[in-house]
């Protein structure tokens, strides 16, 4: 898996928009498509997206994928932003 800079995946607002809905609770794609003006199949592309830069994880629970915030992925951009208010 290539790896994507946080920061330009976070970018993007649908992108920003997926991870407040996932900051609530895990969601599976479906749920999350439910909230954007975008198709599922675009959803999943920017999960791919948040997945490959450490943002969130998914877990198979059946026949279904559901995604959450990786906080270790956060972390990372919390220590390097804070080295600015150090």
């Amino acid at each position: 898996m290539t790896s994507v800079d946080p920061f330009a995946a976070i970018a993007d607002p649908n992108r920003r928009h997926l991870l407040e809905e996932l900051r609530r609770s895990p969601k599976t794609v479906n749920e999350l498509a439910q909230g954007l003006p975008i198709s599922r199949p675009a959803v999943s592309q920017h999960l791919k997206a948040l997945l490959e830069s450490n943002l969130v994880t998914v877990t198979a629970r059946g026949t279904r994928r559901v995604y959450s915030v990786n906080n270790k992925g956060f972390d990372r951009l919390n220590l390097w932003l804070d080295q600015f208010w150090s």
